[in-house]
């Protein structure tokens, strides 16, 4: 038997149907605020907080239900006599059903221009000290702090008189990651306006708090579960196609991070990844030449591959796509032409995204046994201007266009990461090798296989040449411009080798390496 339920919600979705229930079943409801004044316009009989406790609210309803008839009610063991008797003597009736959510600090963080005075009073205080008292002593107290709980709780409280102790547990174990959440995003918050004593982003502790997205079928392989968490689908929008899987997500977020690198180019940009590699890239006149360029460099990779481009997809280029399988292809949008043929395929997932989503300042985080491992999202991207011509010849203009567009490619490239690039279309790509001439190696050979000759290329590296063989064996390609980051003991040698080829060659500066 529920006696006594305190109510007070932000989300009023389902409670008036539910507090009829309790109130029909003989339950005093207390409650405060808006939600006492449309439970009694809904026809129920409520006792105000106040009343309840004996204590008015105050500081603009600030204090209300910080009160010990309320934490009393909640805390008390029901078996501990000595317990039972403190609360009779200081009149403090058991509070029996909790039904609280919070102040929508969240919501309210999303809003644009919102002010820093409006976020802080969205914090809400009382909600979850009421929620953590309820939940500590849930073998007594059951606890809500999800509506779409109100439906167990009332059919166990219909068929049984009480709720089960599994079901209070439970309860009582959402209401704890609930809180948790809650305060990792005002900590969020705060952190974000502070500055940190060693002017480091990253704070003594680290939380993360992310509701849970969707269920996926299963993770990278079948035997693997998987769920989403997050606000994902805040920055894509699938427009059609089968459920995305945990592979597609992780691709998606690849490809747009690449496409980014290209949003600032009123040039029409396409590329194809596979396994969040780039297995080819090109950019012309229209979409359909970007194609054009980016499947000339692999014509095998890109089956059951993911195609993303920078500008709304049209007709023309959605007619060559559809002549072989992809798994996902990304825009900005897509025409209607475009999409009535696309959509003819109706496992072909189509996702509109937000080109500003993969430029965001965000972590990068990886597991690792015991902890996790964070750092900033790698969204360097060097100028010309920051260049450094290091050979005896400098580069002539093709040659800065091909090192400046391959060097936004190969950053995306698993390391060791090697991209051939002309000014608008990579030639070749070598990745994920242990040595760094070896995926040199591999872009030579996709080169050839793909019938593109390497010849007044730029060969791009994402991290130095340890020895001149890698130069050498780009030379010998036909490469005649190298861009690298620079920073090998034997930088000198490699220098030496393309003054020796008569290469230009570039320290970018930065290292980009991908694991």
């Amino acid at each position: 038997m529920i006696k006594n339920a305190l109510l007070s919600v932000s989300d009023k979705s389902g409670l008036v149907e539910f507090a009829t229930f309790l109130a029909e079943g003989g339950t005093n409801l207390l409650s405060t605020g808006g939600t006492a004044g449309m439970l009694r316009d809904a026809g129920l009989e409520v006792i105000d907080v106040s009343d309840f406790t004996g204590f008015p609210e105050m500081m603009d309803g600030r204090v209300k239900t910080l009160h010990p008839k309320v934490h009393g009610g909640l805390l008390h063991l029901r078996d501990n006599d000595e317990h039972v008797a403190q609360a009779s003597e200081h009149g403090i009736e058991p509070i029996d059903l909790v039904v609280v959510n919070l102040y929508p600090f969240e919501a309210t963080l999303k809003k644009e221009g919102v002010a820093h005075e409006d976020l802080i009073e969205n914090i809400d205080i009382g909600g979850p000290s009421m929620l953590r008292s309820a939940a500590k002593n849930y073998r007594s107290v059951s606890v809500i702090c999800d509506p779409a709980d109100y439906a167990t709780v009332q059919d166990e409280l219909k068929s049984n008189g009480e709720t089960s102790a599994a079901t209070r547990e439970a309860l009582a174990a959402k209401v704890f990651r609930h809180t948790a959440r809650y305060d990792s995003l005002i900590a969020g918050y705060l952190t974000g306006q502070t500055t940190q004593p060693d002017d480091s982003p990253f704070p003594e502790s680290f939380t993360i708090g992310f509701s849970k997205a969707q269920g996926l079928r299963y993770g990278e392989n079948p035997h693997q579960q998987a769920a989403l968490y997050g606000n994902f689908h805040e920055h894509f929008n699938q427009l059609h196609g089968k459920e995305l899987s945990y592979n597609n997500i992780i691709d998606i977020s690849a490809a747009t991070a690449l496409i980014a690198e290209f949003s600032d180019s009123p040039e029409p940009t396409l590329a194809i990844l596979k396994h969040t590699n780039p297995c080819g890239l090109g950019r012309g006149d229209s979409l359909k030449q970007a194609w054009d360029h980016a499947y000339a460099t692999d014509n095998q990779a890109p089956f059951g591959g993911i195609i993303v481009v920078n500008q709304e997809l049209d007709l023309g280029v959605a007619e060559s796509i559809s002549e072989i399988f992809s798994e996902v292809i990304i825009a900005p949008s897509f025409n209607d032409d475009a999409k009535e043929l696309l959509m003819k395929k109706k496992n072909l997932r189509l996702i509109e995204n937000h080109l500003s989503a993969a430029k965001g300042n965000r972590l990068d985080i990886k597991s690792v046994p015991g902890g996790l491992l964070l750092q900033e999202t790698d969204l360097a991207m060097e100028q010309k201007a920051d260049w450094k011509v290091v050979t005896k010849r400098q580069p002539t203009e093709d040659e800065i266009r091909a090192m400046e567009f391959g060097w936004r490619v190969v950053k995306h490239v698993k390391s060791n990461a090697i991209v051939y690039s002309s000014h608008d279309r990579t030639l070749g790509i070598g990745a994920g090798q242990m040595s760094r001439v070896d995926s040199s190696r591999i872009a030579v050979w996709k080169a050839g296989e793909a019938g593109l000759s390497l010849k007044g290329s730029a060969i791009c590296s994402d991290a130095f040449f340890p020895f001149p063989d890698g130069v050498e064996a780009a030379a010998k390609a036909g490469a005649s411009a190298v861009i690298q980051p620079g920073g090998s003991v034997r930088d000198e040698a490699v220098i030496e080798a393309a003054d020796k080829a008569d290469m230009a060659m570039v320290f970018g500066g930065h290292r980009h390496f991908r694991h």
